[in-house]
């Protein structure tokens, strides 16, 4: 399970004497999500989710993250909802950590999204990205180009320890990358983590978006490449443009991409994917014994990267 602060049934009783949510039945953690403390909460009302935010999602985040949650929720997309305090305040803290209670939503992730569920998902980007426009809210996204130096200095040493030749591939493409990265794109805000294990599915449909906390002010194609990244390659590493097609049209129908995107896709992708080898490659290095979760493997985004660096237009993606 993802728990690296334990949170005892007094301490959670004591903590929802703050909220009005009922009695709880039932309180044990979770494996979703390898970044913070997640556990399931069961009351006489409803489900709930209680998240303590642990290493990358700092406090003075949490209006964004949070707001950002309801203000969806008002513009049509469905996504968790924060429960605020009878204070009205939108988290709590347990056992030094910052922590919300969020609404629970029904459906289930794929594993193995076929193409129909490419397609849905990049509708659902589109209309994430086209509710996000009035949030007022800002945050700047600190796992961006500006970010990545420090994930390259602290990951050479283990690199090519994991894979022969990654710190070498990573060492070219942070120079690459970061010496031609697109600029003056159409921006706002963007989920920066759509991954098939955050968009939940009823009866082929998508039935919510989950975990915000990567969510930030960027380029919105740059979160289009993410959702390539996360959406469009098969087990065997190999891109399926059928997917690619799918998820790249059903976006375009609700957000028609500029000349200016789609020329910057293969380098967004690139971007996009060295970003994820990065904080999994650290993840890996640095693997935290007390969590009993195993951290994601990074050669699977070694593999995505090396293949976007080949890619010279965005119709080698199905556009």
């Amino acid at each position: 399970m993802a728990v690296y602060t334990d949170v005892s049934f007094d301490e959670l009783e004591a903590v929802l004497t703050g909220y009005d949510v009922g009695v709880p039945l039932s309180f044990k953690g979770i494996a979703e999500g390898v970044e913070n403390t997640n556990f399931y909460l069961q009351t006489d009302r409803g489900a709930f989710f209680l998240t303590l935010y642990e290493k990358r999602v700092k406090e003075e985040d949490l209006p964004f993250f949070l707001g950002l949650m309801e203000h969806l929720a008002t513009h049509g997309i469905a996504c968790p909802q924060p429960v605020r305090r009878r204070d009205g305040s939108q988290w709590t803290r347990i056992n030094g950590r910052p922590g919300a209670l969020v609404t629970f939503l029904n459906g289930l992730s794929l594993r193995r999204p076929e193409v129909e569920h490419c397609a849905a998902a990049g509708d659902a980007l589109a209309r994430l990205h086209e509710a996000g426009r009035s949030f007022e809210l800002k945050r700047p996204n600190a796992l961006g180009p500006s970010g990545w130096g420090e994930l390259v200095e602290k990951t050479a040493e283990g690199a090519d320890g994991i894979e022969a030749g990654l710190r070498e591939l990573i060492g070219e493409s942070y120079r690459e990358l970061t010496a031609n990265w697109p600029t003056g794109l159409p921006e706002g805000v963007i989920h920066a983590d759509l991954f098939p294990d955050n968009v939940l599915f009823m009866n082929a449909k998508v039935s919510g978006l989950i975990d915000f906390y990567f969510a930030c002010n960027d380029a919105l194609a740059y979160d289009l490449a993410i959702l390539l990244n996360a959406w469009c390659f098969e087990n065997d590493g190999g891109f399926n443009i059928t997917k690619g097609k799918a998820l790249l049209a059903a976006y375009q129908a609700r957000r028609r991409l500029t000349a200016e995107e789609t020329a910057a896709l293969p380098a967004l992708a690139a971007g996009s994917a060295l970003r994820f080898l990065l904080t999994r490659l650290y993840d890996r290095i640095n693997h935290d014994p007390n969590a009993l979760v195993r951290p994601k493997d990074p050669r699977d985004y070694s593999r995505r990267l090396r293949f976007h660096r080949k890619v010279r237009a965005a119709s080698e993606y199905g556009l």
